[in-house]
């Protein structure tokens, strides 16, 4: 697939759900703009870009000066947040975008984020607003923020990626471009981490000393080395996440006790550290090596790197510098092995960085859903999906177990444009994809977990796997079988059907409401519901709909007025939110719903 190919399909994919979401309705909402948002914003989510991410159209002018947005999203500390803005073209071949348009673009955004600072949105922003909220969070928040990015999403092709960084009131603000050839490498490649080149002579000054290990094993060769605690931070600040993608943990907290210990050691005692540390573990596409001054080997560059092991140090390093800024990292040095991988076959390559993550986690226990792609339990489900067809005969749903695969199948098996349409069109369109973390809330919401949910894609597949260890003896989770999985597609149906619905109805927190109007639905009804009718006509009824749409108005006004003034989504997370939401009284259930 080319770069004018994969265009294509991008706004046949926006197309589609845009048609998906409007129905039968007629109404004009969605705007194509925001829905190609959400797809990118979403995309740079699953790699490690970003957070968990929000639609946010706002488009104002204060006095001469025009604001714009498209989505935000923030981290679960509020200390990091990513501001995006979109310029859409919509045309059917590739075209440049000028700088002076995605800079401009950027500078609206920036602008939105320095009036928000200045406390001059939120006396003129109506309070329904659904950037209002937003604006008083980054108020209140905004000197605890560590990190702050904008971006600017473009299906057009932009000549600079990244522009010069901005200053507000002592605050560094990022601008980047993810224009539609830098999301072309990361989904049709399938290795974002393509994009992270490192050279040591420039970011370090020279190569780094190490011991080369080459072609002795088939699917890797083997480098040591130390890396300057300066040149981790650079990397860090430069990269983020990505430099994680394949790590097994997330950063947890500056105050958690191993990072603590992390930052006391950076601070008090700087030159102990190599002796305190175990280091950390790399994966690399590629290395290139020179010989030194004093014929050495010197690792010269790195292409693809990722951290699969010492996440909590790197980061720690990082946001130790970052919140203490006369910490000196100079006398910090960290031991680093490095695995040079080899292998051609995607899968094989995955299992190995998969294995080397879990192996290499190994001094600290590493949960099942750490590693979860290649367990029994979601390659059953892959199966299933392969082999159940919906009532018709001729259309399936499709579990995407590992990310990426759906674009795989469909550049494997449309080898034709006709054969293409009918997959995207007829037999799984995308609107009947599920990703691993997707059924995750689609069953912890219908399990009654709202507030588990709401604490992000991540964090509630983790909860939700170890939910599933804990349900059987001795934590083997036990496999689904075909009506199983007909109910749980019954039950993602349910969720996807809702969350369409509620769109147009409310313009901030979608999420949250529909989440907490499926587990809702489940507390009290959801023993009489029948899942076998919904997956036989793969829909619910008008019925449902309508009592879900009721609710969905009323939970949303409980939801805002139990949040006492706090941001709805950060509420949504409290199991007292969940508590205070059961105990109100809600509208009795219609007579007659086909389903009940």
């Amino acid at each position: 697939m080319n770069l004018t190919e994969f265009l294509i399909n991008t706004q046949n994919e926006v197309d589609t759900l845009v048609e998906d979401r409007i129905g039968k309705s007629g109404e004009s909402f969605p705007y194509k703009e925001l829905i190609f948002s959400e797809i990118v914003m979403q995309h740079m989510f699953e790699i490690g870009m970003t957070f968990e991410p929000t639609i946010c159209h706002y488009s104002a002018q204060l006095g001469n000066t025009n604001l714009r947005l498209s989505g935000y999203a923030i981290s679960e500390d509020t200390d990091q947040i990513d501001l995006f803005v979109s310029l859409y073209g919509n045309k059917i071949n590739v075209e440049l975008i000028s700088d002076t348009e995605t800079k401009r673009a950027a500078e609206q955004c920036l602008h939105f984020f320095a009036k928000c600072v200045e406390g001059k949105l939120t006396t003129v922003m109506d309070e329904s607003n659904d950037a209002y909220i937003l604006s008083t969070t980054i108020q209140s928040s905004y000197r605890n923020l560590e990190q702050i990015r904008i971006y600017v999403l473009t299906d057009r092709k932009a000549n600079s990626k990244n522009f010069k960084s901005r200053e507000i009131s002592g605050k560094t603000i990022k601008l980047e471009v993810m224009d539609i050839e830098r999301l072309y490498r990361h989904l049709s490649e399938g290795k974002p981490r393509d994009e992270i080149l490192i050279n040591f002579e420039q970011v370090a000054g020279s190569s780094l000393p190490c011991v080369y290990v080459p072609g002795e094993i088939v699917e890797y060769d083997y480098a040591l080395t130390v890396i300057p605690g300066e040149v981790l931070f650079y990397l860090y600040e430069k990269y983020g996440a990505r430099l994680l993608e394949a790590n097994v943990r997330s950063f947890l907290s500056i105050t958690g006790k191993v990072n603590r210990n992390i930052r006391d050691t950076i601070q008090n005692d700087p030159q102990k550290f190599m002796a305190f540390n175990n280091g950390i573990v790399i994966v690399a596409d590629e290395a290139q090596f020179n010989i030194t001054t004093n014929g050495s080997i010197g690792l010269l560059g790195l292409k693809g790197m990722q951290i699969v092991n010492g996440g909590q140090t790197t980061a720690s390093i990082y946001f130790t510098k970052k919140k203490y800024p006369n910490t000196d990292l100079s006398s910090i040095k960290i031991p680093v092995k490095i695995i040079i991988l080899k292998l051609q076959d995607a899968e094989l390559e995955q299992s190995l960085i998969s294995d080397i993550s879990k192996y290499s986690n190994s001094q600290n226990s590493v949960k099942a859903s750490d590693l979860s792609a290649n367990k029994p339990y979601h390659i059953e489900i892959e199966k299933l999906s392969m082999t159940t067809y919906c009532p018709n005969g001729v259309g399936r749903w499709f579990y995407e177990r590992a990310t990426g695969s759906y674009n795989t199948m469909l550049a494997r098996e449309g080898t034709t444009p006709a054969k293409l349409k009918n997959l995207k069109n007829v037999v799984i369109p995308s609107s009947r994809k599920i990703t691993k973390t997707d059924l995750a809330k689609y069953l912890n919401a219908w399990n009654q977990k709202p507030d588990t949910v709401s604490l992000g894609s991540q964090k509630n597949f983790e909860h939700f796997m170890n939910m599933l260890s804990k349900e059987n003896e001795n934590n083997q989770i036990k496999l689904p079988d075909v009506l199983e999985y007909k109910s749980m597609i019954a039950k993602t149906i349910i969720y996807k059907k809702l969350q369409n619905l509620i769109r147009p109805i409310f313009p901030a927190f979608q999420a949250n409401i529909t989440t907490y109007v499926v587990s809702f639905l489940s507390y009290m009804y959801g023993d009489r519901i029948n899942l076998n009718l919904i997956w036989t006509n793969q829909d619910i009824s008008n019925g449902l709909q309508k009592q879900l749409i009721t609710w969905a108005k009323e939970i949303n006004i409980v939801l805002h007025d139990t949040a006492n003034g706090k941001m709805l989504s950060e509420w949504a997370k409290k199991p007292e939110c969940w508590t205070l939401v059961k105990q109100h009284c809600y509208s009795p259930i219609s007579e007659g719903i086909a389903e009940m």
